[in-house]
């Protein structure tokens, strides 16, 4: 067992069993710009000069034990800022967004299937489907995606 080699030696082979030094060892000034443990500990942390709360009720203990009045409670609350209405231009507020086409229609439809059914020979050219209603299951997102669109002009009869 004297004459095995180590598992570093098997690895990393020297020729002796001696400890190996580093070829290069890491400089920390050439390193990416990053904060050591030792530059965190000597900096600190520096609370804001600023005092919070002074102006607040409830900051004394006479004041904890007074509590405050309804109507000094309901000063202290910001409204609820929502967002404003969009103009009908697209989904962004201010009508920076996809402009609304009228002809895209905004009734889903459901599932389209061809006259056909998809066993039988195509008797028209053209690609015609017809809306059977919606599914059981949840649509993916071309299904979703499809809307209605009332047509004026009328199909051949077939």
């Amino acid at each position: 067992m004297g004459t095995d080699p180590m598992a570093d030696d098997a690895y990393q082979p020297t020729g002796s069993n001696e400890e190996q030094e580093d070829a290069a060892p890491l400089d920390l000034q050439d390193a990416l710009d990053e904060r050591t443990y030792d530059d965190t500990l000597d900096e600190g942390y520096s609370p804001p000069e600023k005092p919070l709360g002074v102006t607040k009720h409830g900051t004394t203990a006479a004041e904890q034990h007074e509590g405050e009045t309804l109507d000094e409670r309901l000063a202290e609350e910001v409204p609820d800022v929502s967002a404003p209405d969009g103009d009908g231009v697209g989904d962004e507020p201010g009508g920076e967004g996809e402009p609304v086409d009228p002809e895209a229609g905004t009734d889903r439809s459901g599932r389209l299937v061809a006259p056909d059914e998809g066993v039988r020979e195509d008797t028209t050219k053209e690609t015609v489907a017809q809306d059977v209603g919606v599914d059981g299951g949840a649509a993916g997102a071309e299904e979703a995606a499809v809307h209605v669109v009332e047509d004026e002009t009328e199909l051949p009869e077939s």
